[in-house]
C-alpha cells in the first residue's frame, strides 16, 4: 500500500521569475493567467447589486465629493471676487485723496502756470498716472444733466432737456465706481424748435407787411 502511495507522481512548479540556469526573466505562464483571470473575473461579470448597501454607500460617497468640490469652487470664485472689490477700494480711495491736487494743478493751469517749467512735467505725469490706472473726468459744458453723476448748485429754466451750464469742479470715476460728482450749473437747452417760436414768425409777417405797403405807395400817388 505505501508502495502504491510512492508511485503516484509528483508535480512541482517552479515559481521563481528569474531562471537560476540562464539568469533571464521567465515570461508569465499565459495559461495559467488566463485561468486565473476567468476564475477571478467570474462573479463580478455577474453584474453588480446596485441594491448592495456597500454600492449604495459608495454612491452617496460619491455624491458628498461632488458637492464638497462644488462648494469649495464656489469659495474660490467668492474669494477672488472680494479680493478684486478690496483691492479696487483701495486703488480708488487713494485716488480721490489725490483729487485736490490735480484741482490746484488745474487752476494753475487756468493761470497760464503750466506752460511751462517742472511743474508742467509734474502735472503732466500725475495726469498720466491717473489714466493709466482707469482714472476718467466727466462734466463739461453742453453734456446732459446727469444726477447720479453731476451735483447742480444753480438751476436756470424750466427744467426741459437739462444740460451742462458751466463746471465749478470737474467729476472722476474708475469705470463704474464714482469717485467724485461733478459740481455745475444747469440750464436749459436751446432746441431747433425755437426757430419757429410765435415771436419770430410775428416779426416775419411784420416784414412782409411793412413791404406789400411799399408796393402799393407808387399806386396811390
Amino acid at each position: 500500500m505505501s508502495d502504491e502511495h510512492y508511485d503516484e507522481p509528483v508535480t512541482i512548479v517552479d515559481n521563481r521569475k528569474i531562471d537560476p540556469e540562464t539568469g533571464e526573466i521567465r515570461e508569465p505562464d499565459t495559461e495559467s493567467a488566463a485561468e486565473f483571470s476567468a476564475a477571478g473575473a467570474g462573479p463580478a461579470s455577474e453584474g453588480v447589486d446596485v441594491e448592495h448597501p456597500a454600492v449604495q454607500e459608495l454612491a452617496e460617497r460619491t455624491g458628498d465629493l461632488q458637492r464638497l468640490q462644488a462648494e469649495y469652487t464656489n469659495y474660490r470664485r467668492r474669494v477672488e471676487r472680494d479680493k478684486k472689490a478690496t483691492i479696487e477700494a483701495a486703488k480708488a480711495s487713494v485716488v480721490a485723496e489725490l483729487l485736490a491736487v490735480v484741482d490746484d494743478l488745474e487752476r494753475a493751469r487756468s493761470h497760464g502756470d503750466l506752460e511751462s517749467g517742472p511743474m508742467k512735467a509734474v502735472a503732466a505725469k500725475l495726469i498720466g498716472l491717473l489714466e493709466k490706472q482707469g482714472v476718467a473726468e466727466f462734466g463739461a459744458e453742453g453734456e446732459p444733466f446727469d444726477p447720479t453723476l453731476h451735483e447742480a448748485v444753480q438751476h436756470d429754466g424750466e427744467g426741459r432737456d437739462p444740460v451742462i451750464g458751466s463746471v465749478f469742479r470737474k467729476g472722476y470715476r474708475i469705470g463704474d465706481r464714482v469717485l467724485r460728482h461733478a459740481m455745475v450749473t444747469v440750464t436749459d437747452q436751446v432746441s431747433d424748435a425755437v426757430a419757429g417760436s410765435p415771436t419770430e414768425v410775428a416779426s416775419s409777417d411784420t416784414v412782409q407787411s411793412s413791404e406789400i405797403k411799399t408796393d402799393a405807395d407808387p399806386e396811390q400817388r
